[in-house]
């Protein structure tokens, strides 16, 4: 079957409303127009009331963009530096227990939540595993959708203010080369691994596929010496278009009320994990682990996609910080069935 036309009209009508944003923050002069473009304008037509509709696969194709941006950086060079971020790796999993340890008393006790909702709404996993997986224990999937949301939103919003204030750093780093600069074959690989990855990574039931296929498909011909270069900047354009969309979108059909509880428990929780995150990135840079600004982005609790992004555009080190964003996403997924068995073992 193909898709309804009522479907068809409300992207068309979000696409514009994205567009629309894009173009307008570039106009100002605004940074990352076409990752924060999208994201405020959706985010205002969808709190206005306005019918947005996310784009499904095309969004998810977007994604192993950035799967393969990053594993175009795994250069044998990033390889021998790996035994440099163990210790610092290693206090990820300490990071991911004092947030549970702080946030599920949060939404438990302070905002109400049933024991599963908080303590899904409480991990800083992906966005979207954590809404599947709460929403198969047991949760309410439309909290967890917008506590989500909110974070990720947050993140987005603030990190940059945070990367040029405090770390003097600029958000114009080269994205990439223009596809016109790139050897067709070695783009044609990109293009094999994008694909061979997602939807393997798919088959093989990979948590993550659309990102984490693709990185490890296209991490094996860098260090096999097929490909040079990471994707074109073209391409990583696109991929922070659809992103930022996706962000804005996951607020339509928010009420006043959800407004008043959840996105405010959401913006309350924010505060605290900013004051964690802020803790585990000074510890990290006092014991000489990781220079300052790539250990506020390692441990900053945002999504993949958007950490990629910024590390991207700052010119951070993008082995260091992926490496414990990749961790961080593991140590929650491995752990949320067994947590889950826990919480119906209770009730």
């Amino acid at each position: 079957m193909g898709i309804p036309v009522s479907l068809l009209r409300i992207r068309a009508f979000t696409f514009a409303v994205a567009a629309f944003g894009t173009v307008a923050f570039w106009a100002v002069g605004l940074p990352l127009p076409f990752l924060f473009g999208p994201m405020a304008a959706c985010l205002v037509a969808a709190l206005s009331g306005a019918k947005l509709a996310g784009f499904g696969q095309v969004t998810a194709a977007a994604r192993t963009i950035l799967g393969v941006a990053v594993g175009t950086s795994v250069t044998p060079e990033v390889m021998a530096e790996i035994p440099n971020m163990a210790a610092s790796i290693a206090l990820v999993p300490l990071y991911i227990a004092v947030i549970g340890l702080v946030g599920v008393p949060f939404f438990r006790k302070i905002c109400g939540f049933d024991a599963v909702t908080a303590y899904y709404a409480a991990m800083p996993g992906g966005l979207q595993d954590m809404i599947l997986f709460g929403k198969e224990a047991g949760g309410n999937a439309r909290i967890l959708s917008l506590i989500h949301a909110t974070r990720v939103l947050v993140i987005v919003t603030v990190a940059p203010i945070l990367l040029i204030s405090i770390y003097g750093v600029g958000l114009s780093n080269p994205i990439g080369q223009p596809a016109a600069d790139l050897p067709l074959g070695e783009m044609a690989l990109m293009v094999g691994a994008a694909v061979v990855g997602w939807k393997g990574g798919e088959r093989i039931g990979l948590f993550g596929a659309s990102i984490l296929g693709p990185l490890i498909v296209s991490a094996a011909l860098t260090l096999g010496g097929f490909i040079h270069s990471r994707p074109p900047a073209e391409a990583i354009l696109v991929a922070q278009f659809f992103i930022g969309v996706v962000i804005g979108v996951h607020y339509v059909g928010v009420t006043l009320r959800e407004l008043r509880s959840v996105v405010l428990s959401g913006l309350a929780f924010m505060c605290m994990l900013a004051v964690l995150a802020a803790c585990f990135a000074e510890l990290v840079t006092l014991l000489g682990l990781a220079p300052s600004m790539e250990a506020f982005l390692a441990f900053a609790p945002g999504g993949q996609a958007e950490m990629t992004i910024l590390a991207i555009v700052t010119g951070a080190d993008l082995g260091f910080v992926i490496a414990h964003h990749l961790t961080r996403i593991v140590v929650v997924i491995l752990g949320a069935p067994l947590v889950a068995r826990l919480l119906r073992a209770r009730r």
